[in-house]
């Protein structure tokens, strides 16, 4: 089973089908395409901004590997390490941006297969007896505002 984020626009108001079409589903965890293509897998994706990033940051540690002088499997372990970090962050990244551009997570569920999820977040985005559950977003335990606050701020609050 696999997790998976629902985004929508922001004026997206649950209940509503004519904003679903647009909607993406971005699953948790790792991503065996991002591992396997890194930047091309990111501009498949239209994240400019990530596929960016990624790309200079592949090329500063390759010119660094080479400026130190790395061994060729040397070399090659450490590109298969970034590829790894690429492939656990990706989706995260994907999120990220997503929410930047106004599309921020609206739902979450758990299912087997795309299309389960899919169907799944469909159903619970036109249930009305969710809209505001949704709308409000998740919610945290009540007590937890009663509690005394530790660390270096002297009160709750931004005073």
């Amino acid at each position: 089973m696999r997790s998976y984020t629902l985004h929508l626009p922001r004026e997206a108001r649950p209940g509503e089908a004519h904003d679903l079409d647009r909607a993406q589903l971005v699953p948790d965890g790792f991503s065996g395409a991002a591992f396997a293509f890194s930047v091309l897998w990111f501009l498949y994706h239209r994240l400019w901004l990530a596929a960016a990033i990624v790309l200079a940051g592949l090329c500063a540690l390759a010119a660094l590997g080479h400026g130190l002088g790395l061994a060729p499997l040397s070399g090659a372990l450490v590109s298969l390490l970034a590829a790894l970090l690429i492939g656990m962050e990706a989706c995260s990244l994907r999120r990220w941006t997503l929410a930047r551009r106004g599309w921020p997570a609206r739902d979450a569920v758990v299912a087997g297969s795309a299309d389960e999820a899919e169907a799944k977040a469909m159903t619970r985005w036109l249930d009305p007896s969710r809209t505001t559950e949704l709308r409000a977003g998740p919610s945290f335990p009540a007590g937890r505002a009663a509690e005394p606050v530790i660390g270096l701020f002297p009160a709750q609050g931004g005073r």
